[in-house]
């Protein structure tokens, strides 16, 4: 089976591979501003895309893993998922604390996340 892989995002990685069946993105806010509820937006508005580009959409994930830089906030991040995600078509979802590189000051990366969801 052929793995496509969506073009870099930086050097040695790409946010879309897809393979057997499944595409897998990796999406963290375009920039490190604005509250967790907004980079959480952003981050979804980039998911769309990518399972976009991939021929699939929201109904079709299987798992999320969010990571979070400070996991106080993690219900700020959650109300954005709820009114995002497809309640008809739940993934298994993990939320996990992390730490990310400092980015140049104000801007600070509180949330990245990584889907997979079935094509077509």
């Amino acid at each position: 089976m052929e793995i496509k892989r969506g073009p870099e995002s930086f050097p040695g990685r790409t946010r879309r591979v897809e393979y057997n069946g499944l595409v897998h993105v990796v999406m963290s806010a375009p920039d490190g501003t604005g509250s967790m509820a907004g980079q959480t937006q952003r981050c979804l508005d980039g998911v769309d895309a990518l399972l976009a580009e991939a021929g699939t959409d929201k109904s079709r994930l299987v798992t999320a893993t969010i990571y979070l830089s400070d996991m106080a906030r993690k219900s700020e991040m959650n109300d954005v998922w709820v009114a995002w995600a497809d309640r008809d078509n739940p993934c298994a979802r993990v939320c996990v604390g992390a730490t990310f590189e400092p980015r140049n000051p104000p801007e600070e990366l509180l949330i990245e996340i990584a889907i997979s969801a079935a094509i077509g």
